[in-house]
């Protein structure tokens, strides 16, 4: 017995020890430059000939409204799923849509791919545009954006800045990041690859959170693309190239708070009643004879007030307006009068002016004959 327990104990140090990772070994084909790694291959029926081994089924609801399109386009649907061997049912009284493996079927994931076809069908994405998720390089992303805010004016602003004029700023989105994007109710459904579909999110995310606009992130992404061109930024970080945009906070104008009344132990004050009031006036003691003329008094007066007043409405429209008063002809007679002698003396010193300027310009030796020479005669103008 001893012998064998101590040949027990030999075996047992003789075992190797356990350890993680021992077949993280380096493969001949981990460096090979002529292998893509993030190709998806197409799926080829021969890997699985022998088919599914149970059946696997999904099912999700859609609204009333969807009801009439998907009866007209059922059978483009039924189609396209019966070439992967994939059974699908529209039940209209439950208002759902059943999808289901079959004998078959040979690629698993496909019936995956059939739930995210009812499901894109169920948020109004166009039917010849969701059957395309059956390709093995397209993937969906159906973002939920109802409740990440719960101010319903807030949202429905959010989501139209999203959308953009005239959807400008969805189709610049599904250039740049490559997917199908579509905006419907409290979901945000897009098609694509999946690094389309993670900027997607992020974007569709920042705008209903408030975060960033999606205009700067169009910015950015333009800005990517053109990195991109260049091999020698390959390698390279981008943040240096890319903006930074900063969060402006809006001043908001203080709403002024009402200033609460002081609480005090004492009851307020008692009003006067009717009773009171007619004490205080006399009324109290009149009879009802007395006190029905009184009213008629008053309500004559008012009468007599507003006929009064409507008469002088009335009568405002046949007031005939202020006429413009025509001045004497002899006032303007005696104004031009006064302007013709302003002018005639105006003339008088205009012609005093020059002849003074014109005595001040005589030369003098233009007169005075030197000896032996003679006068110089002037030139005549036909000269």
């Amino acid at each position: 017995m001893e012998a064998d327990g101590a040949e027990n104990t030999d075996i047992s140090n003789t075992k190797k020890p356990k350890h993680k990772g021992k077949h993280d070994k380096p493969k001949p084909w981990d460096e090979d430059p002529n292998i893509d790694r993030w190709k998806i291959e197409k799926f080829d029926p021969s890997w699985n000939q022998g088919g599914m081994v149970d059946v696997s089924s999904f099912s999700t609801l859609f609204p009333k409204y969807r009801e009439k399109y998907l009866t007209d386009a059922w059978p483009m649907v039924k189609s396209a799923l019966k070439e992967f061997g994939i059974d699908c049912e529209l039940n209209k009284n439950e208002g759902s849509m059943t999808v289901k493996t079959t004998i078959k079927t040979r690629d698993p994931y496909i019936i995956v791919k059939a739930r995210d076809l009812i499901k894109l069908l169920s948020r109004s994405v166009p039917a010849p545009q969701a059957i395309k998720i059956l390709n093995d390089d397209m993937s969906c992303d159906i973002i939920k954006i109802g409740n990440m805010i719960r101010n319903k004016e807030r949202f429905v602003k959010r989501r139209q800045n999203l959308v953009g004029p005239n959807s400008s700023t969805l189709k610049a989105l599904e250039l740049l990041t490559g997917c199908y994007i579509l905006v419907q109710g409290n979901t945000v459904a897009a098609m694509g690859s999946f690094k389309g579909l993670k900027q997607v999110r992020r974007i569709v995310e920042d705008c209903i959170q408030n975060k960033m606009h999606p205009v700067y992130h169009i910015k950015i992404l333009m800005m990517k693309k053109e990195l991109e061109k260049d091999p020698a930024l390959k390698n390279e970080n981008w943040d240096r190239f890319l903006p930074k945009y900063k969060k402006k906070t809006v001043k908001q104008k203080k709403v002024k708070s009402k200033k609460k009344k002081q609480d005090t132990p004492f009851p307020p004050p008692q009003q006067p009643s009717m009773e009171d009031i007619q004490l205080e006036t006399g009324e109290y003691f009149l009879s009802d004879k007395k006190k029905q003329a009184k009213k008629w008094h008053e309500k004559q007066e008012k009468q007599l007030e507003k006929t009064a007043e409507n008469k002088r409405k009335r009568d405002a429209a046949f007031v005939p307006p202020k006429e413009l008063i025509k001045e004497d002809p002899s006032t303007y007679a005696d104004n031009n009068k006064d302007v013709a002698a302003m002018a005639m003396s105006l003339k008088k010193k205009a012609k005093e002016f020059g002849k003074q300027k014109s005595f001040e310009n005589v030369n003098p030796e233009d007169y005075i004959a030197t000896s032996g020479e003679q006068p110089r005669k002037k030139k005549s103008k036909r000269d």
